[in-house]
């Protein structure tokens, strides 16, 4: 086939401009283990190669001694043992020998170059990928299927996938016949950006041009459709492909149970279990750990761990992943014994718990006020492997401050700082709030000037919860500079802020001011709460103010917040202590 003007002028094609590669993001699910098995579809036609290495270091002696034999081994042999080396993902070294064969004079054909397109695209490099094909032009050697499927796989990878439509169209443009692994990789281009319907397009051509698509194509839309939530959508394809003889695979049968999972369709849910198992497709522990995950956030607690039962029972060895779910379930609904014994059969069946693991342990006994136990779990963390990071060291910080044990809490932050992990928002939110909620004002005015002078600054939150902590310390005037100087720190009250000051101000019997500062919320872009009609409208009566707390109460029901205990309680002690009626005059 002769090379048209399009493909001659590679630097005008609208196919090759913009090569510089982004860093795109995929989403994690089910259809990823097709890629992670299959991290590039494309082959040169060889038979499969003969070369099989355990060691780079092997491949590379091997790749030696071709070049000392005599006769020297033919371009077939090297190109093979090249493509074994790019199997093994070292594509650095594979792009070095092809530059000591051609300093040797080792003249290349188009499948020796197509491997070192699919070199430069694995390494991100794509517009190298282009020189290349460039190269093959000028050399006189005709582009083939592969080469261009090479090329719009390094596109997606580059999360170029609009340049990788456009090379499609134009290979189809030139005669160039795409196989099933270029209309894959465009599939999963497209599934990746959202855009599914562009997918569902393509299929439906790969029908018209003599391509018939296979598990990948339809798993992969499934797969698509399901993040989409367009469950029915994603059934219907999956009946279509069942129908054209098309048996489903684990990946397909996880994706849709994954989207079932979300959606809260549960007998759907056990009907594909059933369903897999009777069609000889065994679930994998990554379906399993989907289901235990899902019930455990629906606080199914007993149906997840007959789940692990189940993939035991299968000859499926539960990881990691799926020991936390169940764990996280138990710890979700306060059952920390349970959670602990699943923590010791997990050793106990030869699966080493890592840091989310013990988080997760140290995390539910402070929640639950078993610090103690907390503290246990985390020594035998530090003693057993995992090293604690900033979210184990946060969780024991707040439990601790939560109780009052602040004194462990700051060792806790020491230690924390000595094995090399540097506070975040959280440590500081967390600690400053035990420190106010125990009226230790000054050691949270010490921590919060540390954080000032910090790499990290205070957002809104922690000026909120020193607001908080001085007003109930009775120090108004410092809380109110504080308040008043947010704006410079460039900084806006939100609603919680603004009803700490509010509280505040109605503690120290200055109504008037907080029904002041109630009236600006709304005029600066932060409309009042539930919360906020309840604070004013209880100071408003602690302060006698029963006609202004009548009106803000009547408003408050227009709006649609109602009144909370504490403000219904007063307003019925005002109304049994009137014996003259006057205060229900007051009120209606």
């Amino acid at each position: 086939m002769k090379m048209t003007s399009c493909w001659t002028n590679i630097t005008t094609s609208s196919a090759f401009r913009l090569l510089q590669l982004g860093n795109p993001k995929s989403r994690y699910s089910p259809i990823c283990f097709y890629y992670f098995r299959n991290p590039f579809f494309s082959t040169t036609p060889f038979k499969k190669s003969k070369y099989v290495f355990d060691k780079i270091d092997d491949a590379l002696a091997f790749f030696n001694h071709m070049l000392h034999t005599h006769p020297r081994p033919s371009l077939v042999e090297f190109t093979q043992l090249l493509g074994t080396i790019v199997r093994m993902k070292h594509y650095e070294t594979a792009l070095s020998l092809f530059r000591g064969m051609e300093f040797l004079g080792i003249h290349y054909d188009v499948y020796t170059l197509n491997i070192l397109l699919n070199c430069f695209c694995c390494l991100h490099r794509v517009g190298f990928g282009f020189s290349i094909l460039g190269r093959m032009l000028k050399l006189g050697l005709q582009p083939d299927t592969v080469t261009f499927t090479t090329l719009i796989n390094g596109l997606c990878i580059g999360g170029k996938v609009a340049q990788a439509v456009r090379l499609f169209d134009d290979m189809v443009r030139e005669g160039y016949k795409p196989n099933l692994i270029t209309y894959n990789t465009i599939v999963n281009g497209l599934c990746k950006i959202g855009d599914t319907t562009g997918a569902i397009r393509l299929l439906r051509t790969m029908g018209e041009r003599d391509c018939t698509p296979d598990i990948v194509t339809y798993s992969t839309i499934i797969d698509s459709l399901c993040k989409d939530k367009l469950v029915t959508e994603a059934l219907n394809l999956f009946s279509e492909m069942t129908g054209k003889g098309i048996q489903p695979d684990v990946v397909t049968y996880s994706s849709l149970i994954h989207a079932m999972c979300n959606s809260g369709q549960w007998k759907e849910v056990m009907a594909l279990l059933n369903e897999m198992l009777a069609n000889n497709c065994k679930p994998n522990v990554f379906t399993y750990t989907m289901l235990v995950d899902a019930l455990c956030k629906e606080g199914r607690i007993s149906e997840a761990y007959d789940i692990v039962e189940r993939m035991i029972q299968h000859g499926v060895q539960p990881d990691t992943i799926a020991y936390n779910a169940l764990m996280d379930g138990y710890c979700l609904q306060g059952q920390m014994d349970d959670a602990r014994k699943v923590l010791n059969l997990m050793i106990l069946r030869g699966c080493v718990p890592d840091v989310y693991s013990y988080t997760i342990m140290v995390n539910g006994y402070c929640k639950y006020k078993r610090v103690d136990e907390a503290m246990e779990i985390f020594r035998e963390m530090c003693q057993n492997g995992p090293v604690p990071d900033s979210v184990t060291y946060n969780a024991l910080i707040n439990g601790m401050s939560q109780l009052g044990r602040l004194s462990v809490a700051e060792e806790l932050l020491k230690e924390m700082c000595a094995h090399g992990l540097v506070p975040d928002m959280i440590t500081y939110s967390t600690l400053l709030h035990g420190f106010c909620k125990h009226g230790n004002i000054y050691k949270a005015l010490g921590l919060f000037k540390v954080m000032q002078n910090s790499r990290l600054k205070p957002n809104i939150v922690h000026y909120s919860i020193l607001i908080d902590g001085l007003c109930k310390v009775g120090q108004l005037t410092v809380a109110r500079e504080l308040f008043c100087g947010l704006s410079f720190k460039g900084l806006q009250p939100d609603v919680y802020t603004y009803n700490i000051m509010i509280k505040g101000l109605c503690k120290e019997e200055l109504a008037n001011e907080a029904y002041e500062l109630f009236r600006k919320m709304e005029v600066n872009g932060c409309l009042p709460d539930g919360c906020s009609y309840n604070v004013l409208i209880q100071g408003l009566l602690q302060n006698n103010d029963i006609s202004t707390a009548a009106k803000i109460l009547s408003e408050m029901v227009s709006k649609g917040f109602s009144a909370d205990i504490s403000t219904a309680a007063m307003f019925v002690d005002l109304l049994s202590s009137d014996t003259t009626g006057q205060l229900i005059h007051k009120i209606v």
